[in-house]
């Protein structure tokens, strides 16, 4: 694995998600245009499964990118170009766009872009809230919320993008 190569600061890690509501890329673009950093977005295959290396047991090394090249997932990951460069052509300033690249890993989300952001050496994450309604409660219960997972098992600042409805207005 080569990290990307960006000139000019480190990128700003940002999770994103096909019919992801579009604060959080936006968020992740705003915030990358003022500090005049390029955005590494990271896409991840939670149908994909990592393979692990263990020599020796002396250390653990997980592979991030997935061995599937399937139509699925190519149609996923563009869509997700298209609207990167969507929002990355509209957040810098003076009509600069913002850099950006996108990345395809596998595996559990949170270890996925904590491993991403190691090795590309990023100075913040930027994630999601979790989408409303009891079929995301359920699967946040089951897998667990990777904001959550990632302010806890890492050195780097979390940015948790809310989705956002007022309190007053949220019918649940």
């Amino acid at each position: 694995m080569t990290p990307e190569r960006f000139i000019g600061p480190p990128p700003l890690l940002v999770g994103v998600l096909p019919d992801q509501h579009p604060e959080v890329l936006t968020a992740a673009a705003v915030l990358a245009a003022k500090l005049s950093a390029p955005l590494l977005c990271a896409y991840v295959d939670e149908a994909s499964y990592l393979v692990e290396w263990d020599p020796g047991r002396s250390a653990h090394r997980l592979l991030l990118h997935p061995e599937k090249d399937d139509d699925e997932l190519r149609a996923v990951t563009t869509g997700l170009r298209a609207s990167i460069e969507r929002v990355a052509a509209n957040a810098g300033t003076g009509g600069v766009p913002v850099e950006w690249t996108l990345r395809t890993l596998a595996g559990d989300p949170g270890r996925a872009l904590a491993r991403l952001a190691a090795e590309n050496n990023v100075p913040m994450i930027i994630v999601g809230t979790s989408e409303r309604g009891l079929s995301h409660r359920l699967s946040e219960l089951l897998n667990g919320s990777v904001g959550l997972w990632l302010t806890h098992h890492q050195s780097r600042p979390v940015l948790v993008v809310p989705y956002r409805v007022p309190a007053h207005q949220d019918s649940e």
